[in-house]
């Protein structure tokens, strides 16, 4: 299946956010923007409605996620902060369970085998990009977890290389996670010495 212009577009620049966002750089909110809003439109025309409308939330938190970063500390002094485990072990199995209800009112408008894994990433995604705002360093376990099922999704869709993509992107959930930890580390070993 031929890529299209847009989906190679849509795929460097959701890279380069992947990558800047490890990497602490707020930079990485204006490719997400971009992004987003080129992968809105071809999530509408596989029929991902889920996908389309999680895009248009990226576009607005992209904008967030920049204000966040930024309101009065440098990228790199603003802290890592991490959730206790009890909060996940609620969280996700609430968020799924939501996730199958809009699956079954979606039923009936679009004709999609695929509603309720679209509806599982739709919503753990929305929650997942408020802890990269807030900088919460679970956000990358979340990641390497949705990103799986994201390229399985896309895979089944016909998007190969967004499927590809997101299969990097586990690589980098790895990475992030590992980068953002070293700087939670530091934070700690700092305050114990304060």
């Amino acid at each position: 299946m031929a890529t299209s212009l847009p989906e190679w577009v849509a795929v460097f620049l959701a890279l380069a956010y992947v990558w800047l966002a490890a990497r602490q750089n707020s930079w990485c909110w204006a490719c997400a923007f971009f992004s987003t809003a080129i992968y809105t439109w071809l999530f509408w025309q596989v029929t991902l409605p889920f996908q389309s409308v999680l895009n248009l939330f990226y576009m607005v938190m992209a904008g967030y996620g920049y204000y966040q970063w930024n309101k009065g500390e440098s990228d790199d002094n603003a802290p890592v902060r991490s959730w206790p485990w009890w909060w996940h072990a609620l969280l996700v199995p609430g968020l799924l369970l939501i996730a199958w209800q809009l699956s079954q009112l979606a039923a009936s408008q679009f004709q999609s085998e695929h509603l309720y894994l679209d509806a599982s990433i739709h919503l753990l995604s929305v929650v997942t990009t408020f802890m990269v705002a807030h900088k919460i360093l679970q956000n990358w376990l979340y990641w390497f977890v949705i990103n799986l099922a994201s390229a399985y999704l896309f895979a089944q869709t016909g998007l190969m290389l967004s499927a590809c993509l997101f299969l990097g992107y586990v690589g980098f959930s790895v990475y992030g996670y590992r980068e953002w930890l070293k700087q939670w580390k530091m934070q700690h070993a700092t305050r114990k010495y304060t």
